[in-house]
């Protein structure tokens, strides 16, 4: 098995400057950003820490105040009033699979929010009355993973997209006009991951509300947009990749301006900001600063096998 180191990495957008705050010889993932801006929250070994942003590197992580009997996995997020905590686990009995979970922002009196199939979070309505998440549920004996909603009571569950690919890797703007997402449902070999977007109600019949928003060859995932709704950052693999799940070389972190009233994906203006070794784990959720002025993530780096111990006694 691939061994991997893993930096926790901050981008200042002015500078173009990177600092990794934080390096382990484990997988660490999906880092957050704290509503105060002190602290990025980030998972490991199943379980959430925090790690102070600007503080003496190397950072030093601090367990968030959530049972360890919850397996957390690289879903996780704060409302946009930092009061509360949304992530994805598997239940503290190891019954199904993941589940959306909402609790305290220190990780502290759990609710479970999803109850059908496999589910993981992806985001917060800036309301807090919403938490979008990606749903894996089978329809006529085939698992489909489409994009749902659920209040945050957990009293009402919605659908959002019901046409066509894989959807996955929702967040929403500040202003709640839109729920961005990736989608490979266009399900051509020149057309694969694109970022997308559709009104926060949901993508409407045939999902005809559906707008694309990126247009090239490389694989877009993770759309994250920034607090000021300026610009939008998201994750491209190279032409083909057909998911997320890999680590690799030449992935790119890209950004857009965020679009208007109408998408125009042909006309879209994207740089890259960085070329690099990750993928799953890298940026899943969103990672922006409150200040809109840097974002975080994790770059990883293959390590070589772990040279096994030698047998006590020597060889025979």
């Amino acid at each position: 098995m691939t061994r991997y180191r893993s930096k926790i990495t901050i981008y200042d957008l002015k500078t173009k400057a990177t600092k990794v705050i934080y390096t382990a010889d484990v997988i660490w993932e999906a880092p957050n950003w704290t509503h105060d801006g002190k602290y990025l929250v980030a998972n490991s070994a199943g379980t959430l820490w925090k790690l102070a942003a600007d503080g003496p590197v190397p950072a030093v992580p601090e367990k968030l105040g959530l049972d360890a009997s919850y397996r957390c996995n690289n879903d996780h997020g704060f409302s946009f009033d930092g009061k509360w905590l949304a992530f994805s686990a598997s239940p503290p009995a190891g019954r199904g699979g993941s589940q959306v979970f909402l609790s305290t922002a220190d990780g502290k009196d759990p609710k479970q929010m999803t109850q059908t199939g496999v589910n993981y979070f992806h985001g917060f309505s800036p309301d807090a009355k919403w938490l979008s998440f990606i749903g894996q549920r089978p329809v006529n004996g085939v698992t489909k993973t489409e994009i749902y909603r659920v209040t945050a009571d957990g009293s009402k569950e919605e659908k959002l997209t019901d046409t066509g690919g894989y959807d996955d890797g929702t967040d929403y703007s500040p202003d709640g006009n839109w729920i961005y997402f990736n989608s490979n449902r266009l399900g051509t070999t020149n057309d694969g991951w694109d970022i997308w977007r559709m009104p926060p109600d949901g993508a409407g019949a045939k999902d005809a509300k559906a707008e694309r928003v990126t247009h090239d060859g490389l694989e877009d995932w993770f759309p994250h947009v920034s607090p000021d709704g300026k610009w939008i950052v998201f994750l491209s693999f190279p032409h083909g990749t057909e998911n997320h799940n890999d680590k690799m070389d030449g992935i790119k972190m890209r950004m857009i301006p965020a679009p208007g009233k109408k998408a125009n994906a042909e006309k879209a203006k994207i740089q890259t900001l960085q070329t690099f070794f990750g993928g799953q784990g890298t940026i899943n959720v969103n990672s922006w600063s409150p200040d809109s002025k840097r974002f975080a993530y994790v770059v990883y780096e293959a390590l070589p096998p772990a040279t096994p111990a030698a047998a006590p006694g020597g060889a025979n």
